[in-house]
């Protein structure tokens, strides 16, 4: 029961903020995803990803673990994810970003938080920079043929994590006021990035959901197994193997939506996968945490 419940007290502000989400638009008020995304994206989300790393007490090794982990599982669920696209006759162009990438931000970083604390959003956020460096990358190639990691670089998360990861390195700490003033900003990064989460699931137009549901299970039961394994072959503590199978475990992400609707892949297929996979997430995140906990 006690089990229960502290699964119930993680998970229940993630969803419930997403519910939100999505009962604003469904009740008809305005929001406008593209300011807020921006505004997350440009500031609140690179201040709470540079102080979580320059406050964090992890030592280097255990980071380099963790990012050497993320690097394999994501190359591991690359290629598994092409391979079973290809194996099942499907456009490689729509349906293999999907399958490979997860929703690490609006969804991982916060169930990171409310798991683990402060330390879990630390690691989260390694899990995180390094997924976005290889969508924007490899991810955008697969959608459109071509990818840029000048932009990926230029991205202020990204830059954030390099910055966040040089203050660490040398034991640097910005000026109390500053850092007061960056967490301050950062704070509104994760209830941004749900609410934003359920406006867009809301706005969604899904297609094809038989298909995208035994899609979304595959990748769940594939993304899941490997990081587990992954985590478990470079033996890393409880903290960051919970936190690099939680976030390689996460449903489609909205960006998959987006960047398929911008480069001209089925946005409906993908769409499809975002509401069902979202949808599953909300009875098999709980599961998968009760077994990490």
């Amino acid at each position: 029961m006690n089990l229960i419940l502290t699964v119930l007290e993680i998970v229940a502000p993630v969803f419930l903020l997403a519910t939100i989400g999505f009962a604003w638009v469904k009740f008809g008020f305005e929001y406008r995803i593209q300011f807020v995304t921006q505004l997350a994206m440009t500031l609140s989300v690179p201040c709470l990803v540079f102080v979580a790393l320059m406050q964090t007490k992890i030592e280097p090794g255990a980071l380099t673990a963790l990012s050497l982990a993320t690097i394999a599982s994501y190359g591991i669920v690359t290629v598994v994810m092409i391979l079973l696209v290809f194996v099942l006759r499907l456009k490689q162009s729509t349906f293999s970003a999907p399958l490979i990438f997860g929703n690490t931000g609006n969804l991982g970083l916060p169930l990171a938080l409310f798991a683990f604390g402060d330390e879990g959003l630390s690691y989260a956020v390694i899990v995180f920079a390094i997924m976005f460096v290889w969508s924007f990358t490899f991810g955008i190639w697969l959608v459109a043929g071509s990818g840029s990691l000048g932009k990926v670089l230029r991205e202020p998360s990204v830059a954030a994590t390099l910055l966040g990861a040089l203050f660490l390195w040398q034991g640097w700490e910005t000026p109390l006021f500053l850092t007061n003033t960056l967490k301050l900003i950062g704070q509104m990064a994760i209830p941004l990035m749900l609410i934003t989460l359920g406006v867009a699931v809301a706005r969604l137009e899904s297609g094809g959901m038989a298909r995208a549901v035994f899609l979304s299970s595959l990748k769940l039961v594939i993304c899941t197994g490997i990081a587990w394994w992954v985590a478990d072959w470079f033996a890393l503590e409880p903290v960051a193997f919970g936190v690099l199978v939680l976030q390689v475990a996460t449903p489609v992400a909205v960006t998959s939506y987006m960047l398929a609707e911008k480069y001209g892949a089925d946005a409906q297929q993908v769409a499809g996968l975002v509401v069902a996979s979202t949808l599953m997430s909300v009875a098999a995140l709980p599961l998968l945490l009760a077994s990490l906990l």
